[in-house]
């Protein structure tokens, strides 16, 4: 029932090399960093060193005639992220301080991923204590221009599905389908190496790019063959790497992935813009990162709070998540006049039922209950006892209750968490609260 804990590296690793664009040398450094952080690039050759996170929000759509991937905070800025960030997610590593004293990071020496692959391993993966939080898509998203499509559906797991189409190329049409997990992407996808149209190098290197670039870190393709020593290492080769690259553009969510993702013909620029409409649409439902310190934590409307919860008026008793994580949450109560069991309670005199100020902290503690678990839709959860609660003070039209609780224990199914109720910052009730998670169609 529990999602699998954050992780991040057992310890500091670093590589040396060339951009594959810039050809610029540089220096990388991968640092383990604490829970609940994610990953983060550091421009260390920067006044200050500035930080840049792997989020939406930083993602540049960059022309996909500069086939690369671009991060930008303030004025600093890396491109061609790419295949390390395709590294981190395919072994899945939340939380991660990427160093680095260029631009662009350097390409490995074969153009896969593998090489990054192999020095994580190497540093080992050390598993922390929080839970690792995703980006689950609920409903379908679509996204068209320019003879590209791509798309997402509500998925246990991440699959991708990836359609490429190079007219008068060698194997220029290529389809493939991978239920990704890290297993599968050190075999299938990490030795997957970049590649190059031949009749695209010249107006490439035109524009300044490839310029690290060679028979040896990235595949040349004629329309009979490819130029490289030894061939292709897959028959399908080209459409692994470009599931790679999307691997590496989907980490730009921030969070790990749930979902079936299909691209057709896509590249860089459109991946970036798909990325940012999944997170357009997850704003819209009502449900945005709170902050920009990449802590996962995130506030909910009460359109969200509808998707999650199944209770509707007269005993929908929460009106906004203000804060939510993997071990707490926080929301609030509007009471006014207007509330039903007013009018018997007690007429003349109007104070909300005690009985219903738990309920709606129990209400609260099953949307941090439901944010833990997988397909939230198909669960349920049912409020099984209290202990120790204690009611200090009367709840009126007019106050608003804020509502705070803490998960204390979560074995299998069953879950214990202390809540406390305040209104203008006085504590008015509090309770330990028995909870279940059950399977809403068993």
């Amino acid at each position: 029932m529990s999602q699998p804990h954050q992780r991040t590296l057992g310890r500091v690793v670093s590589y040396d090399g060339v951009g594959l664009h810039t050809g610029v040398p540089c220096h990388i450094e991968f640092r383990p960093a604490p829970p609940g952080t994610g990953i983060r690039f550091v421009r260390l050759d920067l006044p200050g060193e500035p930080e840049i996170p792997v989020a939406p929000a930083s993602a540049r759509a960059d022309n996909d005639q500069l086939r690369r991937t671009v991060l930008k905070s303030g004025n600093a800025e890396v491109h061609t992220v790419e295949h390390v960030l395709a590294a981190v997610a395919g072994l899945e590593i939340d939380n991660l301080v990427i160093a680095l004293n260029a631009a662009e990071p350097p390409e490995p020496p074969d153009g896969s991923a593998s090489a990054y692959v192999t020095l994580f391993q190497q540093a080992g993966i050390a598993e922390q204590q929080a839970t690792r939080r995703y980006f689950h898509v609920l409903e379908p998203v679509r996204h068209e221009e320019n003879g590209v499509v791509l798309a997402a559906f509500p998925h246990d797991g991440l699959r991708v599905t990836f359609t490429i189409e190079y007219p008068n190329a060698y194997r220029g049409t290529q389809h493939a389908t991978y239920d990704i997990t890290p297993e599968v992407f050190v075999k299938e996808i990490a030795p997957a190496r970049t590649f190059v149209l031949e009749r695209d190098v010249e107006a490439l290197r035109a524009k300044g790019m490839i310029r690290g670039g060679s028979l040896k870190n990235a595949v040349v393709v004629k329309p009979d063959g490819v130029m490289n020593e030894g061939g292709l290492r897959f028959e399908d080769e080209m459409v692994r790497h470009k599931i790679l690259d999307f691997l590496g553009d989907l980490s730009l969510l921030g969070r790990p992935a749930r979902g079936h993702f299909l691209s057709i013909k896509s590249g860089h620029a459109s991946n970036v813009r798909f990325v940012q409409r999944l997170a357009a649409s997850e704003a819209a439902a009502g449900m945005a990162p709170a902050g920009a310190n990449g802590s996962g934590a995130v506030s909910l409307d009460i359109t969200a709070i509808m998707r999650i919860m199944p209770h509707r008026y007269p005993l929908l008793l929460i009106d906004r998540i203000l804060s939510l994580d993997d071990e707490r949450v926080v929301g609030i109560k509007n009471v006014t006049i207007n509330e039903p069991f007013f009018v018997g309670h007690f007429p003349g005199h109007p104070i909300m039922p005690a009985v219903l100020i738990v309920e709606a902290m129990a209400q609260c503690g099953g949307v941090l209950l439901m944010n833990r678990v997988d397909r939230p839709k198909d669960k349920l959860v049912y409020f099984m006892g209290i202990d120790n609660a204690k009611f200090r003070k009367p709840v009126r039209p007019g106050d608003q209750l804020r509502f705070e609780l803490t998960l204390i224990r979560l074995k299998q199914r069953i879950c214990k968490m202390e809540g406390k109720a305040y209104v203008d910052g006085d504590l008015v009730a509090e309770a330990e609260l028995l909870s279940s998670i059950v399977d809403r169609n068993p």
